[in-house]
């Protein structure tokens, strides 16, 4: 953290500001958390997937005979044991959910939609019976043609996937495609703007799906008794929503399934959707025996959603003085094989971090025969970023400006009309650019071969409901316990925030993840919501446990309670009127539970609407081989506005990780697909990762503008940082070659051809 804002908040905090140990990082170093695919239970049986070999087929039949007799098969299922789901999309527009869809993805029905589509289910004895019994299973498909590119599946001739699906958001309506949806938003007079311009630049750009690439694949056990009633266990982001999906898809009561959360490693915004939950807890009912579920990496990578893939061209306009005075955007975002790509959040951001007084963002959500995406790190936001990062540097190039002064000059800031209709109510952009401007690292001289990009990002961050229980042990310490699965350091945070209200020490507070039976409805952990709105409700509990300490310590005194006011950890009477009384400490008060009243327990829930966004602003250097085009980062500093960090060691590696993934993003990472529509690289030895070899040391710069509406300033900060990078990079690439990439990854041979090519 910079220096300035650690004085500052250590001047306003005990805690707040603070790096205690982590409260997971005992069992985590030692192997002893349980993960989604580490509890055993007595007779539990082994569950496995059969996966589709086509990219796209009609089911003409299966037969599952042979596999239900072999012995030590318990039991088999197809989509016919699903019930089937209404065709209909539930909730908010830009993240709703179909049914119909859903389950279709759980287990295919009418036909095949991508190379791994689940087919059907065994539970057996032992994974060598069950994978034997997958083996029996007899298919009877209609090969189908595919479609993989985004561009592809638009057009008119395309295979279709779905033979009546018609694209919503276009009147009057189309003949059915391939284009689940189109939006389009619009502020002031394009023409007009554009017409004002000196400079204008148009460019087109193509990202490959990426994954998120968690070490642990998704993992689960599930029992069922023969009342109906039904456990789960299950690395998710959200528990409450494992259990709202997977009742629905099996047409259970909330109330009959309970869902525990285990550990989780790694997420990024893949494990806030279900794959083998309901085909687990199916399993688990029919059989009677509890069921095991756990997804090879082969599965993960053919089955589970990755980043979308997208196809998209922007246009900007500035004034000879770096004036942005017109932007427009064609964003087509691949969903896979189920319409919901993060399509609208990609026109909303991409030019969200500037003051434009005329822009248009038109956004296709468009499925093709890969699977389904799912969110991954600000979904949607990195790949608008890509684009008009890439052209805002082109512009800044053409009128001789340093690019982190044309962003700086036209930095949204509080009041600014954003495209997607609302005002930015929130500050902290153009610090993120100033922080930059005046790093030591940006004015270093570079060498042969080496250039220095920047580039800018924007994310909303979430609000959305939360719980939290607290109560107080008879020995004063404190447990907190929330509905929000621990990813990025949430249980270090809610014992923060606890112990800084309460005015006690950290170590005095337990915070725990409790399961759907155990604590109020709360949402994933996901949109950088959980410090936020976890947090609030954390706070709220503690000041009505505080309130309720007051009138225990004023039963103890024979005072009125609001003669009773708590300070440092303690009950004080408020003035010398009340009475002359020592300070009665937490645990003092604590000890006299029984006699005054009994437990001390309270507990809130939160919905916050009004929510403060995130903005990031990086620099990176890099040195090109002109012989192979291989791109090695030498430095890279990441500037965020994080509002205020109540643990700044995990936001510190929140920014780091960002960053690592987007440079993954940038240089290696994609999905490759032969002609039959099959992935060829699904593992790690041929999808790269980076690893640290491939890393510089990543300098965070936390910038603090605390935000009002949380009772410790937090904003979200685990998504934006992901948003930078990849036209950062980009751009340092153009200035080390003198060559524009366009289309990620920028992998050595891509890289070398654009140097090789003639002008």
């Amino acid at each position: 953290m910079d220096d300035i804002t650690s004085r500052e908040t250590a001047k306003l905090y005990k805690w707040v500001g603070t790096r205690p140990v982590r409260p997971d990082g005992v069992p985590k170093v030692t192997g002893l958390a349980q993960y989604g695919s580490d509890l055993a239970m007595p007779g539990m049986l082994v569950g496995h997937i059969l996966r589709s070999p086509h990219a796209h087929a009609r089911i003409r039949s299966i037969d599952t005979s042979r596999a239900a007799a072999l012995p030590g098969v318990k039991v088999v299922v197809t989509s016919a044991d699903f019930p089937e789901q209404r065709f209909e999309y539930v909730g908010p527009e830009r993240v709703a959910q179909n049914f119909w869809h859903m389950t279709r993805n759980i287990m295919a029905r009418e036909k095949v939609l991508y190379e791994g589509h689940a087919v059907a289910a065994v539970a057996a004895t032992s994974k060598a019976i069950a994978d034997e019994a997958l083996s029996l299973i007899a298919v009877d498909y209609e090969v189908l043609p595919h479609v993989i590119d985004v561009d592809e599946a638009m057009k008119p001739d395309a295979p279709l996937l779905f033979p009546d699906l018609i694209t919503r958001g276009v009147e009057p309506p189309p003949k059915p495609s391939n284009i689940s949806k189109r939006v389009e938003y619009k502020l002031g007079d394009l023409e007009a703007g554009f017409a004002a311009a000196d400079e204008i630049v148009e460019m087109s750009f193509k990202t490959a799906p990426v994954h998120q690439g968690y070490i642990e694949p998704q993992g689960c056990v599930a029992r069922c008794d023969a009342d109906g009633q039904g456990e789960l266990w299950s690395s998710s982001q959200g528990h409450f929503v494992v259990r709202a999906y997977t009742a629905q898809l099996l047409d259970m009561k909330l109330g009959d399934l309970r869902v525990y959360p285990a550990e989780i490693g790694g997420a990024f915004g893949g494990k806030t959707v279900i794959y083998v939950e309901p085909v687990a807890v199916m399993l688990a009912r029919k059989s009677g025996h509890p069921v095991k579920i756990v997804m090879s990496r082969e599965d993960v990578f053919r089955a589970t959603g990755p980043a979308s893939g997208a196809s998209m061209t922007v246009k900007i306009g500035v004034t000879r003085d770096g004036t942005i005075v017109a932007a427009d955007g064609l964003f087509k975002l691949q969903a896979g094989a189920f319409p919901g790509s993060p399509f609208m959040s990609t026109c909303m951001c991409a030019f969200a971090p500037y003051d434009i007084p005329n822009a248009r963002a038109i956004g296709y959500d468009v499925i093709s025969n890969r699977p389904k995406v799912a969110a991954y790190r600000a979904p949607g936001s990195p790949i608008g970023a890509f684009a008009v990062e890439s052209v805002l540097d082109v512009l800044a190039r053409k009128i001789g400006m340093d690019p982190l002064k044309l962003r700086l000059k036209n930095a949204a800031k509080k009041g600014t009309q954003m495209l997607s209709g609302a005002k930015l109510s929130h500050d902290g952009y153009a610090e993120t650019i100033e922080a930059l401007l005046n790093h030591a690292g940006y004015k270093t001289p570079l060498g042969k071969n080496q250039g220095r990009g920047v580039a800018s990002g924007y994310w909303f961050n979430g609000g959305g409901e939360s719980s939290a229980t607290v109560h107080v042990n008879e020995d004063g310490t404190v447990v907190v316990a929330t509905g929000s699965p621990d990813i990025g350091g949430s249980r270090a945070s809610m014992a923060i925030m606890a112990a800084e209200t309460l005015g006690i020490d950290y170590d005095r507070v337990r915070a725990i993840v409790a399961d759907t039976a155990s604590v109020g409805y709360t949402h994933v952990t996901g949109g950088s919501r959980v410090t936020f709105a976890t947090g609030m409700a954390v706070v709220d509990t503690t000041k009505k446990i505080i309130q309720e300490l007051c009138v225990r310590a004023a039963k103890m005194w024979d005072v009125d309670p609001e003669g009773v006011v708590w300070e440092d950890g303690c009950a004080k009477p408020a003035s010398s009127n009340v009475g002359d009384f020592k300070p009665l400490s937490l645990s003092e008060i604590a000890a006299k539970r029984a006699q005054t009243g009994g437990p001390i327990v309270a507990e809130a829930a939160v919905n916050p609407s009004v929510v403060a966004p995130g903005f990031a602003t990086q620099f990176c250097d890099v040195e090109v081989d002109p012989e192979t085009g291989k791109v090695k980062i030498l430095r890279f500093v990441a500037a965020q506005d994080v509002g205020r960090a109540i643990h700044p060691s995990y936001v510190e590696g929140q920014i780091q990780g960002g960053v690592t993934q987007g440079i993954g993003w940038a240089l290696n990472e994609e999905y490759i697909y032969d002609s039959r529509g099959h992935m060829e690289n699904p593992g790690f030895l041929d999808y790269r990762i980076p690893v640290a070899s491939d890393l510089p040391m990543i300098e965070p710069v936390m910038v603090e503008v605390p935000n009002p509406g949380h009772p410790y300033g937090a904003k979200g900060a685990a998504e934006v940082n992901i948003c930078p990078p990849m036209a950062a990079i980009a751009n340092a690439i153009e200035r080390a070659t003198g060559r524009r990439l366009t289309e990620l990854p920028m992998s050595p041979p891509k890289v070398l051809a654009a140097i090789d090519a003639s002008d």
